[in-house]
């Protein structure tokens, strides 16, 4: 029974295994590549995880660092310009890192409402780590908007909305994304300035 159970967490962690890999090396991953590269049968694979969503999910888990980790080299830093300006950057790089599994990752989810609203919202811990040291300058309302208005660009979403559509090179990409997150946080930290100064 022993031998059993160990061989089916090989089996997972294989499967796994092969996402990164395919993701380290840029290929399309699908439920079909996947389990050729994990040396199984499709069915085996499917049977671990019942769709590409779940094993990508699986396979997110733990690849991204902590955001108050993330954004240790700017914790000396009240400016929540700068702070998001550089959670944006480093958000922005990692997806293009892992870029074959983001967009299988919104591939998989994006038809599907339920399965969309599992996917990893990595952006939403940068974004309020990054923000967190100046909050009480924006009242609640402005704080959501701010927050909701973030969450749009910093995403894989806008990113490939650049470079896809917009035809930019992935560097200007993440500056053009970059420029926009600062602006709009810049923007609502004076609006928010303004008021308390009348």
């Amino acid at each position: 029974m022993g031998t059993r159970v160990n061989q089916k967490a090989r089996t997972r962690a294989a499967i796994v295994q092969a996402v990164h890999e395919l993701a380290g090396s840029g290929a399309e991953i699908t439920m079909p590549s996947v389990a050729q590269a994990a040396l199984v049968s499709e069915a085996t694979a499917y049977r671990y995880f019942p769709d590409l969503v779940t094993l990508l999910l699986e396979a997110d888990h733990g690849t991204w660092p902590d955001p108050a980790e993330a954004l240790a080299p700017v914790a000396d830093s009240g400016d929540p310009v700068e702070r998001i300006g550089f959670a944006t950057r480093l958000l922005l790089d990692g997806v293009l890192a892992n870029e074959s599994a983001v967009r299988a990752m919104i591939a998989g989810s994006i038809s599907k409402p339920g399965i969309a609203a599992r996917r990893p919202g990595h952006r939403f811990g940068l974004i309020d780590t990054a923000l967190a040291p100046a909050a009480g300058r924006l009242d609640p309302v402005a704080r959501a908007q701010l927050r909701r208005d973030l969450a749009v660009v910093v995403s894989a979403e806008a990113l490939f909305t650049l470079t896809d559509l917009c035809e930019l090179s992935r560097p200007d990409a993440v500056d053009s994304a970059v420029h926009t997150a600062r602006a709009l946080t810049e923007a609502a930290f004076r609006a928010a300035d303004h008021q308390i100064a009348r």
